[in-house]
């Protein structure tokens, strides 16, 4: 295991008779040691199959499962699914989005997360250093000045939507700016709060103000709100996405190429979104491999809009990843596979970080989600 940054990542490589080396980049759910025994035990059900057969191999690990699998089984197979496209195109000589049906798109713009600013004068601060840095004119920030399970809910709600209004008189009006709610909410009018007092200054998007479990909850909101809803990254498969748009429960969707399964799945999510006119901005947290996977997604994806990124500060074991231009993430079409070279000497060497997710504790003494 290794990390980027401050957070653990396991990078899984799949060789070949042939001598070709796939690569893909699990998703670090937690408890992350718990996942090299399972690809452990994915790996007697691949042995001595084509990795060229992804989709087959795909379709075999879903259903060795038996049961439904979970976060941690489908961060195992997704990994194992991108090592064999990355398998597949390097035989053929030629880019993953190649084998997509070539791309609809010379590059992909990103957006940037910006969570470490307090109040406005800090955020926009490192929103233009941001764009200073790799051109950036897209951002998402947290809605919230305190937690959500502390004070009155009205306040936050209007706090949140003064600080909104300063951080746009202070940035060039064609900047996009999105909130992230981060599910910590379960009452849906709380989150139309929240979303009627960012409305005023025209975010790019509100994601995740309730929590994802109760799906007819999402169409209810939608249908009262005035900005664009976001969500996706805690669904898992096609069906829950179904479930999701037949609810018409969001205007953009935010799957996780590392935690559905793969980008086998991934194409499967992203054309049903296509179906009911939905646009996809993938959830990506993640590594500079994981944004690779992401990268050729985005490129032969007709419906797609825009990635989240998270500009890689320590990640030794990526050679090259894919770093902005002018806030967009250029294609590498001279180059087979991921397009992104790995460095096998760096990950001998554990560089795992511990690192998990901390519960908030409300007033009264019980839990919440963080």
């Amino acid at each position: 295991m290794t990390r980027v940054d401050d957070r653990p990542r396991l990078i899984v490589a799949v060789d070949t008779t042939d001598g070709i080396t796939g690569w893909g980049e699990a998703y670090n759910h937690g408890p992350d040691r718990a996942l090299p025994p399972v690809l452990d035990w994915l790996e007697h059900q691949i042995a001595g199959e084509d990795p060229r057969r992804v989709t087959f191999i795909h379709q075999k690990l879903i259903q060795q499962s038996r049961f439904p699998p979970g976060a941690i089984g489908l961060a195992a197979i997704a990994a194992i699914d991108h090592a064999c496209w990355d398998i597949a195109a390097k035989a053929a000589g030629v880019p993953v989005f190649q084998l997509l049906g070539g791309n609809v798109r010379d590059k992909v713009e990103v957006y940037c997360g910006v969570y470490s600013a307090p109040d406005a004068t800090q955020a926009v601060e490192e929103v233009q250093r941001y764009h200073e840095e790799g051109g950036y004119r897209a951002f998402k920030l947290s809605p919230y000045r305190r937690s959500p399970h502390q004070g009155r809910w009205g306040e936050l709600c209007r706090v949140a939507g003064d600080w909104f209004g300063k951080m746009r008189s202070c940035l060039p009006a064609d900047f996009e700016l999105a909130f992230d709610a981060h599910a910590r909410i379960s009452e849906p009018v709380r989150a139309l709060q929240l979303a009627n007092a960012l409305a005023p200054y025209d975010p790019l998007f509100l994601e995740e103000p309730l929590r994802p479990e109760h799906i007819p909850a999402w169409g209810a909101l939608r249908a009262q709100m005035s900005i664009p809803l976001a969500t996706g990254e805690s669904l898992y498969n096609r069906f829950e996405f179904l479930s999701l748009l037949s609810a018409r429960g969001a205007d953009i969707i935010q799957p996780d190429i590392a935690v559905v399964g793969g980008l086998t799945e991934m194409r499967r999510i992203a054309d049903l979104a296509d179906a009911h006119f939905v646009t996809v901005m993938p959830h990506n947290p993640m590594g500079p491999l994981a944004t690779a996977h992401n990268v050729h997604f985005a490129a032969a994806q007709p419906n797609f809009r825009m990635l989240e990124y998270k500009p890689p500060r320590h990640a030794p074991w990526a050679i090259d990843p894919y770093l902005p231009k002018e806030g967009h993430l250029e294609l590498r079409p001279d180059r087979a596979g991921w397009g992104i070279e790995i460095d096998e000497e760096a990950l001998k060497s554990d560089d795992y970080i511990h690192w998990e997710r901390r519960i908030e504790i409300k007033r009264d003494g019980s839990t919440a989600y963080p």
